[in-house]
């Protein structure tokens, strides 16, 4: 099955509102095994019409988002209807709903929102219940007359409406059309701590020998995901092979990032962490606290960027810090266990280094940096890593590699080297 998505909106092609819709899509259909062959993106014009037959002619769904709105640059809907050659018309159930939606907030239906309630004759109205832009629904026969037979569906621009459409209305056809046994499986895993390279060294040859499987490779926020796509007993596997030789690499095989796994065990295990952060400046804590449900698991976070911070806040002599120096493996431990210690937390990281420019030397260079894990019941780890780059890269690779060692103690894993 091919499915083509249509976005329409000169703000997406200027840059002003990112195509967030697009992903989720690509992401929703891959899940039942569907790919997206091609994306459009469209200004708000007499061009739609033209960027709709177009993938009409070559796919068998079309999707469309975008431009079902009140004012007079929605054109989706009465562009369709004049490449098919339909009459518009009042549908009293879109009018009725709006009349609803407007009347809970004391407000009348406007002559600009009445277009809404115009619908192409022959399309089958997608409710809307997060908005007042109702969805559109073109059977395949509708364009048998321009020489194409795709299914077509209108949805309206704004996540929160388009989102519940998909997945009730899209996805249900969608199941329904897909032939007996062309349902594939996807899966991702997520692997971190390893680079995408040598991920390819271990276990490319060994997938590519598995008939049926279509293999990927994505770099997302220092993980990679590796995708695996074909049939079950294809994916499953190609899974074992993974499993095989990345092991306890393997974040997770459901598409939850690190910070996601890691709230979910400190919650199973009942347990809390603190952070004590230099040159990441916060964002070890704002990756966990951005997690649902991260307030039953994380008691403090502390950014001592400058020496005299360290001292006061977390309790590292001044005389630590000139004999080795801030960027330093004592002085990481020393955070961790400070950390810890003033926060009565089970667990507590620390990191300490050179983000750059400027600040390094030959025996320091800029990207050098120390962790530490400081626990209650166990030895206190640190390790050296070395991230040359960017500030917003050495930021992030450097809490990726905080969390990593985190995961690995919650589950009783040993530290890589």
């Amino acid at each position: 099955m091919r499915v083509e998505l249509v976005n329409t909106g000169t703000e997406l092609l200027l840059g002003d509102t990112i195509n967030t819709n697009a992903a989720w899509i690509g992401q929703r259909l891959a899940a039942l095994g569907v790919q997206v062959a091609r994306q459009t993106i469209v200004p708000d014009g007499a061009i739609i019409r033209v960027a709709i037959a177009e993938a009409a002619q070559r796919s068998d769904v079309v999707l469309v988002s975008g431009g079902l709105g009140p004012t007079n640059d929605d054109l989706t809907r009465e562009s369709t209807a004049e490449l098919l050659s339909l009459d518009m018309e009042l549908n009293a159930g879109v009018m009725e709903h709006l009349s609803a939606y407007f009347a809970k907030r004391g407000k009348p239906v406007s002559e600009a929102t009445k277009r809404q309630a115009m619908v192409p004759r022959g399309a089958t109205v997608l409710p809307n219940a997060f908005g007042t832009a109702p969805g559109l629904y073109f059977p395949a026969e509708l364009g048998a007359p321009l020489g194409w037979n795709a299914h077509l569906f209108l949805l309206p621009g704004p996540p929160r409406e388009l989102k519940p459409m998909v997945e009730n209305e899209v996805e249900t056809r969608l199941r329904e059309w897909l032939p007996d046994g062309a349902s594939r499986r996807v899966l991702y895993l997520k692997v971190t701590g390893v680079g995408e390279s040598d991920i390819v060294e271990a276990v490319e040859k060994q997938l590519e020998a598995i008939a049926g499987l279509d293999l990927g490779y994505c770099i997302r926020n220092g993980d990679v995901d590796v995708r695996l796509a074909g049939p079950s007993a294809a994916v499953n596997a190609g899974a074992a092979v993974v499993r095989g030789a990345l092991g306890d690499c393997i974040v997770s095989e459901d598409r939850r990032i690190i910070e996601e796994v890691i709230v979910q065990l400190l919650t199973d295990r009942g347990e809390w962490v603190s952070t004590a952060e230099s040159c990441t400046g916060g964002t070890i804590a704002s990756r966990i606290t951005d997690v649902s449900g991260s307030s039953r698991v994380f008691g403090h976070g502390w950014v001592t960027y400058a020496n005299e911070a360290k001292q006061q806040h977390l309790g590292v002599s001044a005389e630590l810090i000139e004999t080795h120096g801030a960027v330093s493996e004592e002085v990481a431990r020393a955070m961790a266990e400070g950390a810890l210690k003033k926060s009565g937390a089970d667990h507590a990281i620390s990191v300490t280094g050179i983000a750059g420019p400027t600040g390094g030397t030959p025996e320091k260079p800029v990207g050098t940096v120390w962790i530490a894990l400081a626990s209650k019941n166990a030895e206190t780890w640190a390790q050296k890593r070395f991230s040359p780059g960017s500030r917003d890269r050495f930021k992030l690779l450097t809490s990726q590699a905080a969390l990593e060692m985190l995961r690995r103690r919650l589950m009783g894993i040993a530290l890589r080297p």
